[in-house]
């Protein structure tokens, strides 16, 4: 599939008016008629860019992330628009994600029109299957950012724009009909780790459609603020979890988390469906052809040329929020599978550059017995390591000569320190520059990640070593999107909700078990290791589920979906947001809460069956 992402056929974006006329076609199809007739008989060339336009949606961030209780961005004015709640109809971010995943349904249509008219065959069943899958994931992101949105099952394209809205229900009913079609009757492969349809990610997708069906029509929500809710029908959360069984297909979380996560482990036994990227294979300038996605989630490390550290803008993206900081508990391999704890100061060749691979990178290009030389520029402790744990770390580094203060003539940029994070403050060492012992601050958490250069901790699960630079579109790391140890939680969450703790606290234990703290004997015994900034925060079972969510997805894009879909948003941000300190900063001057992001002002007033009435509550 790698290889095929590279297809010289490509679609164009357009919002609901993309056709094939707009392939790039080196036979010189002149006209529409003649590309209708090219891909009538070639539906198969559609493919590769129908799997492409899954990367756009993949790597946003911010509207994903946004507006929960995980990420702060601690040297910018607020957290960003998504988290102020102040997003506008017409907000770039909300428009580009609108059409993107609009993009792909349309490609999925497109490649289902061609695959019918070619005629019934094993290959265009086949690419029928795929196509359906696909769609299904478009609008499983529309639907949990927008609510209801036109849904259309036609290849368009036409200058038609009469599209009204589809009721959820609906939308939902089709999707899931189409997974069990798809599933029961297609002939995908049982499993792919190519990033190509399955008959595991159509389970996988079916899951999540229908656990979001569940929360958002079986739900009823009581009091916002509270996130308090009834459950009125248990049938579609037993179906989310029958799904999510038969995407979890009996495998044991046997492989480790930070091999699960290696960068040279892409594709294992876990990965269920990923967007591709592939460095080898790419055929234009290498600096510029993959994704950023390695540059986020870190906080700032100052220039990054000059550090051979991370590159990323001066005010960090997404860092650790306190509360995610204190998630983390002593022994928890996701601490040290998700995020990089020891960084190094690198050697510069000249005054202006860093060595990039005995820098951050040493950590994946330089053997142990390397890296146990090299001075160190930062180091991070697990969360609840304590404070004479982390000392003795810090005599032994003294004592190698280690903690090298920096020269701008031969090494980095950052001075050394060490650092434990836990809770709302930091326990810091800064190493001296005559190599004694450093005396140890407390300092609060948003202060420590504010300061000046190279506070805070970075994500380092899109790490690619490969990368020749500290900058740009250098990351050629697959983005899983669908992998079994969600399921696992997504079947905890739908067991629990459909009323049987007993096989809901089972999956959330395999995860636990894998990541190395203790099961729990019950939901009760789960005691929450952060506190809220504000008010009363009692905790219950779903905040566990939620909580194991945060430890095994970080940073993989799907918090806000959480805890909107689980009516958490309004409590999570008055509990946890820096800003969000009361429901009326969260809702319009009818105080109508913004559960959703806006419908684009542009798909309003382009498509005539839609009209201001159409847009989302608290717009």
């Amino acid at each position: 599939m790698k290889k095929l992402i590279y297809s010289i056929f490509g679609l164009s974006a357009s919002l609901f008016m993309t056709g094939c006329s707009d392939f790039l076609d080196p036979r010189n199809l002149s006209s529409p008629d003649d590309s209708d007739v090219y891909f009538t008989e070639h539906p198969d060339q559609i493919r590769p860019v129908a799997y492409d336009a899954v990367r756009s949606i993949a790597t946003q961030i911010d509207l994903l992330d946004q507006a929960a209780d995980l990420f702060i961005n601690p040297r910018a004015a607020d957290d960003g628009t998504f988290s102020m709640f102040q997003t506008t109809p017409d907000n770039g971010t909300v428009k580009s994600f609108y059409t993107n995943c609009m993009s792909l349904v349309n490609k999925a249509n497109c490649m289902i029109h061609y695959a019918t008219l070619k005629g019934d065959s094993e290959d265009t069943r086949k690419l029928i299957a795929e196509g359906k899958f696909l769609r299904a994931v478009g609008y499983y992101y529309l639907t949990q950012q927008f609510g209801a949105v036109p849904y259309s099952e036609k290849y368009i394209n036409t200058p038609d724009r009469d599209y009204p809205r589809t009721p959820l229900e609906e939308i939902y009913s089709n999707l899931l009909a189409d997974c069990k079609d798809v599933y029961e009757n297609s002939k995908l492969d049982a499993q792919n780790h190519d990033g190509v349809a399955s008959k595991q990610a159509v389970a996988a997708i079916a899951a999540k459609i229908a656990l979001a069906a569940a929360w958002d029509l079986d739900t009823e929500l009581i009091d916002a603020a509270a996130g308090t809710y009834t459950v009125k029908d248990k049938q579609r959360f037993n179906e989310a979890a029958a799904w999510a069984e038969k995407a979890i297909n009996g495998i044991q979380l046997t492989m480790s988390f930070a091999e699960k996560w290696a960068w040279n482990n892409e594709g294992n036994a876990e990965e269920i469906f990923s967007a591709q990227w592939d460095r080898k294979g790419y055929p234009g300038d290498k600096t510029t052809g993959g994704n950023s996605m390695m540059y986020n989630y870190t906080a700032y490390f100052g220039n990054c040329i000059q550090s051979g550290l991370k590159g990323t803008g001066s005010g960090g993206t997404n860092v650790m929020s306190a509360k995610a900081a204190s998630l983390f508990e002593r022994g928890d391999e996701r601490f040290e599978g998700t995020f990089m704890t020891t960084f190094y100061n690198a050697p510069k060749p000249d005054k202006e550059h860093a060595n990039w691979s005995l820098g951050y990178m040493a950590f994946y290009n330089q053997p142990q017995d390397v890296q146990d030389t090299l001075p160190i520029a930062l180091k991070f402790y697990s969360p609840a390591t304590t404070v004479a744990q982390a000392e003795a770390d810090v005599k032994k580094i003294v004592e190698a000569g280690r903690a090298l203060k920096f020269d701008e003539n031969t090494y980095g940029v950052n001075e050394p320190y060490a650092a434990i994070i836990t809770g709302t403050n930091v326990t810091k060492w800064e190493f001296k520059a005559d190599g004694s012992m450093p005396s140890r601050t407390v300092v609060a958490y948003e202060d420590f990640v504010r300061e000046a250069a190279n506070n805070g901790t970075c994500v380092r699960k899109y790490d690619d070593p490969e990368s020749a630079a500290v900058t740009g579109s250098q990351c050629y790391r697959n983005i899983p999107l669908l992998h079994v140890s969600e399921m696992y939680l997504v079947a905890a969450e739908a067991y629990l909700l459909a009323g049987d703790e007993s096989k809901s606290l089972e999956k959330i234990n395999a995860v636990r078990k894998r990541a190395g703290v203790s099961e729990l004997s019950s939901f009760t015994a789960y005691k929450a290791p952060y506190t809220a900034l504000r008010g009363i925060f009692i905790v219950n079972s779903l905040d566990l589920v939620l909580d194991e969510r945060a430890r095994e997805c970080y940073a993989e894009r799907t918090r806000y979906y959480d805890i909107r879909r689980t009516k958490q948003l309004v409590r999570y941000n008055l509990a946890f947001s820096r800003f969000m300190d009361d429901v009326s900063k969260m809702s319009n001057a009818q105080g109508q809460i913004k559960w959703y992001r806006p419908i684009p002002q542009d798909e309003i007033d382009n498509n005539t069956a839609l009209s201001s009435a159409d847009q989302n509550p608290g717009y």
